[in-house]
């Protein structure tokens, strides 16, 4: 079929909402995005190579927050989506929207070794004709310098024989006002045409889609976002240590700051930062804008603020300990919560589990309780989730809020707790006597 031919058809199938979409990659981002297709009534076809999150979907049963498992079993029971673990299932889709992950290695060095291990089956597998948009996170460039020529060494030509785009994922998991097709969509392609293709798609389940010139623009945007947010909680982070030596409340200082209705946004300090974006994403636009000859302090430096503050919370524990004539080597510290976000399943670069290893490597005796992380292993630890009983509250020398879930007792706590180091502002300044706060 010739080039113009390929295209009609694609806008025709894109128009009259026929297209078969392929979704590689069924994470926190994929998977979600799969199923809203499929509620669109989308044909889907999710390409995943871990198998336990196969055997998961084969038994109906979601292993992601933002996905229920009556959810899945609608998407199944309709017909409208299926998943495998073969790349071959791609064959008939004619648009392949790739979800995998992008993480850092050695020092702070970018990973993209997923995304080209599955960029190369797409082009592999992919019929002529077909729009392809990468959502990984990754540096600027790399959808036109890295991605692009897997296609033309299979003799694809772009804009005659396929269509390249990207679009950055803005999955906030566990966020029930901001799900999927509620958050608009940027999108670059590598073409005029090929970005029209991609917002039409987008557009069968995102209300606003929003343009860029270019796939760098958008490769752009999706750093700039988490940039934002890493270099504000290391501001916040840093001012937090400031104001406990300036024995000012910071906690109070943001809730007075928010009252201002412009030029203010209010960010919390914490134990560090979780999940796959922000501790990493930002060092993506570092490394790359050293190729460059530029070298962004504020990105560097936040990024060891927000590194720091594991330490800095075990340095407080202790200290606190001490002014109750306890010593951290030896304590007893019940760390509630490990997962790196409150009520989401995920232990993504967690700051508890660093927390974690730096009070046993002080001689601390720790133990956690955690809702939804019934056992822990991961990073050298084997634990289990304490189950807490008012005398069991009661062993411990230090309560040590990390993660501040819904549905645990906090009144609790409080009552049986000897000493309480609350990161979250649980407590909100009362029981001085007894509650530390960051």
């Amino acid at each position: 079929m010739a080039g113009n031919n390929l295209l009609a058809d694609l806008r025709r199938k894109i128009n009259n909402k026929q297209l078969k979409i392929a979704v590689i990659g069924l994470g926190y981002v994929g998977f979600p995005l799969a199923l809203e297709f499929a509620k669109k009534g989308i044909k889907v076809a999710g390409i995943e190579i871990d198998r336990g999150r196969l055997k998961s979907i084969a038994n109906k049963s979601s292993y992601i927050s933002d996905i229920t498992s009556n959810q899945l079993k609608e998407a199944l029971a309709c017909g409208n989506f299926k998943a495998s673990g073969n790349f071959s299932d791609i064959k008939e889709a004619d648009a392949v929207l790739i979800c995998v992950p992008t993480p850092l290695k050695g020092k702070n060095l970018p990973d993209i070794s997923f995304i080209k291990n599955a960029v190369e089956e797409v082009a592999l597998h992919i019929k002529k004709g077909a729009l392809v948009v990468l959502e990984s996170t990754t540096y600027p460039g790399t959808t036109e310098e890295e991605i692009l020529p897997i296609f033309q060494k299979r003799n694809f030509k772009h804009g005659k024989d396929f269509y390249l785009c990207f679009s950055p994922e803005r999955i906030d998991p566990g966020n029930k006002k901001f799900p999927v097709h509620k958050i608009p969509k940027v999108i670059g392609g590598l073409s005029p045409l090929a970005t029209k293709l991609a917002m039409k798609v987008y557009g069968i389940i995102i209300k606003k889609v929003v343009p860029v010139s270019s796939a760098r623009a958008a490769e752009t945007v999706k750093l700039l976002e988490n940039t934002f947010r890493l270099i504000n909680i290391g501001l916040i982070d840093e001012l937090s240590m400031m104001a406990h030596e300036m024995k000012i409340d910071i906690w109070e200082v943001i809730q007075a700051a928010s009252t201002k209705p412009f030029g203010f946004m209010p960010f919390y300090p914490g134990p560090g930062v979780g999940g796959h974006c922000i501790p990493k994403d930002p060092l993506y636009l570092h490394w790359k804008a050293k190729s460059f000859g530029f070298h962004s302090r504020f990105i560097k430096l936040a990024s060891d603020l927000i590194n720091h503050m594991p330490q800095y919370v075990v340095k407080r524990v202790r200290d606190a300990l001490l002014q109750r004539n306890c010593k951290l080597k030896g304590a007893k510290i019940l760390v509630m919560g490990v997962t790196y976000k409150k009520d989401i399943k995920d232990l993504r670069k967690s700051p508890s589990i660093d927390v974690i290893n730096s009070l046993k490597r002080q001689g601390a005796k720790v133990s956690y309780s955690d809702p939804i992380i019934p056992f822990l292993k991961l990073k050298g630890l084997d634990l289990k989730s304490a189950r807490l009983t008012n005398k069991k509250i009661k062993e411990f020398d230090c309560v040590l809020i990390a993660t501040d879930h819904s549905g645990v007792a906090y009144a609790g706590l409080l009552k049986n707790a000897k000493l309480i180091f609350d990161t979250r502002n649980i407590f909100k300044g009362k029981y001085k006597n007894k509650v530390e706060r960051l």
